[in-house]
């Protein structure tokens, strides 16, 4: 059953927005590009087919503007600008990204795209320059080719013209903007045989075509030089036509070859007597075999259908807790029946491949750490400018692998951090040279797999964060009090740039100023069970590093009960397990504390963080198991009544009428359909940190 025209052109529309932002990004690192390297004509090349494609796709989706501001720009994307204007060139590029950015979002959006005259002015005066005028004003250089034709080759065209045909030499340079150059010979053949009749063609066939950039051709035709040029300018796929007719003189010997050949020319003739229908048949079949060899490496699907075999993954995984504890109850009732032996093969069989399943499944949503890295080169660069400052950017780690939901939910927060650390971390030139430093800056940008987290880093050589000065910030800017602000240690002090509304900025500017930046990056690797923690040393930098799981869709996690209740807390927090005495906890400023090996930890009660009502009836206990949990460089411990053990879980989200607590960031269903609460630990520090003094938390 076929679709509808508008589902189609829904599709067609979303995947041109997808390959539009791949082309918008490459773009932008070509605009870098130009500006050191600003004579490059490969770069140049690169630029033109990202704005020849995107102006074709542009026209296809019926998007005219976007279409004709693409048509616009290619006219001045040329060496010889490239070489006289270069800066200027690279800014153009830069603009041009950010302008068709701009229409694809009004687009996407179903809004009138705004206005783009200032790009128009660009291109309107580089194209006005001395450098266009100056080509404009040259004669172009004559099409360089050979026509060196075999001596069969040379007879054949003698023949044509003893006849009394015109016979021309053809050369037509292949459009360097063409991505399928065989696809383009066969089409440039197609329309010569439509035009007469070929007597020699170089390259001969459409493998050779691949490496070639000038089509040479021989051919015999009736019809004039204006209407074979008009014929042979093909559209996007020849750039350069030379038309010159063959100066092979008459001669009767040639007489009895012609007679020969005649019947050959008259087959050829015939092959290309309807050259509309070969052109139109040809391009789609080369067009397809290209297309075919792309979709058998990539596959695009929704974002959608992977989750939903995810949920079907989890589900699966419930089953199987479901399968092993009915397998242990078989164990205990019929301990020497045979069949048990043959049961636990075949679970074991299938949780063997049920967790290469979720492996894959997983693995399905990963992505490279790259794709969100490749954006902060430009950001770099504008906010450099805008500062008055040299900075440069290096990146490692690019192939660290991420789950897609997570790195897109980081792009933000990595934004904040790094427009922060070329603003307010790298010094001027003036002040850095002082400092014996080289004058330009450096922000550093690496990502690696720690356990089952990832960590983003964002570090640079900067002037540091004075504990100092921030502890008088926050005084003056009504965080802390004065009496609070002393008791704070160096770490805890820095800490407090993720206060809302607080910031270090003296004047509030269009990059930073407003308290905000830190705040949401807080805020979303709380979201995302996340850590963040800065290290700053004055006069050598700031370190800021973002740890957050590799998936969202199911965790190790450690199993214990509080109250009656079960609850879960992720593994990777998990530092380690100890049991105490009611003698052992003592109290200091209204907290419980424990002394762990020379080390005081805050004990932590969940019915006194949170409104946890006890449903067990076992008297009171003297000994108490205590999970030691760390997040960042701060530790706890968690006061608990039992350990239950440990166990894979699938999260499920919550919906907020449920569960009203933050402490709580999900839920899971055991085997035996026990329901787990998975605890928040960045929740439970943010209420420890609102319940006590914040030297209280170890």
């Amino acid at each position: 059953m076929s679709r509808p025209p508008e589902d189609r052109g829904g599709e067609l529309r979303s995947l041109f927005f997808e390959s539009a932002n791949e082309l918008l990004q490459s773009l932008n690192e070509a605009g870098l590009e130009l500006e050191s390297r600003p004579a490059d004509e490969e770069v140049i090349r690169r630029v033109r087919r990202a704005v020849h494609t995107l102006k074709g796709d542009s026209a296809a989706c019926g998007f005219n503007k976007l279409s004709e501001l693409a048509h616009e720009l290619e006219d001045v994307l040329t060496p010889q600008v490239a070489q006289a204007r270069g800066s200027e060139l690279a800014e153009l590029v830069l603009t041009a990204a950010d302008s068709f950015g701009a229409m694809l979002t009004s687009y996407q959006r179903r809004k009138e795209p705004p206005s783009v005259e200032a790009l128009h002015a660009m291109i309107r005066k580089l194209l006005e320059g001395p450098a266009s005028s100056g080509s404009a004003g040259a004669v172009a250089p004559q099409l360089p080719a050979q026509f060196a034709w075999t001596e069969y080759e040379q007879l054949m065209i003698s023949e044509a013209v003893h006849r009394g045909e015109t016979v021309y030499n053809v050369a037509l340079r292949i459009d360097p903007n063409s991505l399928m150059r065989a696809a383009a010979f066969q089409l440039i053949r197609n329309v010569l045989h439509g035009s007469g009749t070929v007597i020699a063609l170089r390259p001969e066939d459409n493998v050779a075509a691949a490496t070639v950039e000038i089509v040479e051709a021989a051919l015999a035709s009736s019809q004039g030089e204006e209407r074979l040029l008009q014929r042979c300018r093909i559209p996007s796929i020849v750039s350069d036509v030379r038309l010159e007719r063959s100066a092979t003189a008459e001669t009767p010997e040639h007489e009895l070859l012609g007679d020969l050949l005649e019947a050959q020319a008259a087959k050829l003739v015939a092959s290309g007597a309807d050259p509309a229908d070969g052109a139109s048949a040809s391009v789609p079949a080369a067009a397809g075999s290209a297309a075919a060899a792309v979709a058998e490496s990539t596959l695009r699907v929704e974002a959608t259908r992977i989750d939903a075999v995810m949920n079907l993954v989890g589900e699966l995984i419930i089953g199987k807790s479901m399968l092993n504890r009915t397998l242990t109850e078989f164990d205990q009732k019929h301990a020497r029946d045979p069949l048990r032996a043959k049961l636990a093969d075949a679970m074991a069989f299938q949780a063997r491949i049920l967790d290469e399943l979720h492996k894959c499944v997983l693995k399905i949503r990963m992505v490279p750490v790259e794709q969100l890295f490749r954006r902060f080169p430009r950001v770099v660069r504008d906010v450099a400018k805008q500062c008055g400052k040299d900075v440069a950017l290096e990146l490692s780690g690019q192939n660290t692998d991420l789950d897609k939901g997570i790195l897109d939910a980081l792009s933000e927060p990595l934004m904040h951090l790094v427009r922060n650390a070329v603003d307010h971390g790298i010094e001027p030139a003036d002040e850095r040279l002082t400092a014996a430093k080289p004058a330009r800056g450096t922000v550093y940008l690496n990502a690696y797999h720690q356990g089952t987290q990832v960590v983003i880093e964002v570090r640079d050589d900067g002037r540091g964060i004075d504990p100092v000065q921030l502890r008088a910030r926050a005084v003056e800017k009504g965080v802390l009090k004065a009496e609070e602000a002393k008791r704070l240690s160096d770490q805890e002090t820095l800490n407090l740039i993720f206060e809302s509304g607080f910031s270090t900025a003296s004047a509030v500017t269009e990059v930073s100023g407003r308290g905000i930046g830190m705040d949401v990056v807080r805020t979303v690797l709380d979201r995302l069970k996340g850590t963040v923690q800065v290290s700053s040393h004055k006069g050598r930098g700031t370190t800021i590093q973002l740890r957050a799981p590799l998936t969202l869709a199911s965790i190790q996690t450690l199993l214990f009960r509080v109250g009656g209740r079960l609850f879960a807390v992720p593994l990777s927090s998990v530092v380690e397990i100890t049991r105490i005495t009611d003698p052992e906890i003592h109290r200091v400023d209204q907290r419980e504390v424990l002394r762990l090996r020379e080390q005081i930890l805050t004990l932590v009660r969940l019915d006194h963080l949170s409104r946890l009502h006890s449903i067990d009836t076992q008297p009171v206990r003297k000994k108490h198991f205590v999970i030691v949990i760390g997040a960042a460089e701060r530790r706890f411990g968690l006061l608990v009544d039992s350990l239950v053990g440990e166990e894979e879980l699938v999260i499920k989200a919550l919906p907020t009428e449920i569960v009203s607590s933050d402490l709580v960031s999900g839920a899971s269903i055991l085997g035996d359909g026990t329901v787990v609460l998975i605890l928040n630990v960045p929740a439970v520090l943010s209420r420890l940190a609102r319940a006590t003094p914040l030297g209280a938390i170890a």
